[in-house]
């Protein structure tokens, strides 16, 4: 199973709803409208979305690789 780590390519804001799609294997605009409905249920979606977008490594661009900050 693939790593999960924003892409590169495809991305529009952060790439976490197009890693989210790569993971579990549907497309990224499948997956940005679930996220949109999901705003309007009560919840910390936004905050969720952040800390996604902070904690998920970058995807390298030469090898297809998750690369980390550290």
């Amino acid at each position: 199973m693939s790593r999960l780590a924003r892409p590169t390519h495809g991305r529009m804001i952060g790439g976490v709803c197009a890693a989210l799609a790569r993971r579990f294997g549907t497309s990224a605009t499948t997956m940005r409208v679930i996220f949109l409905i999901s705003c309007l249920l009560p919840g910390p979606q936004f905050l969720l979305y952040i800390a996604l977008w902070i904690l998920l490594p970058a995807e390298d661009k030469t090898h297809g690789k998750a690369r980390t900050a550290w």
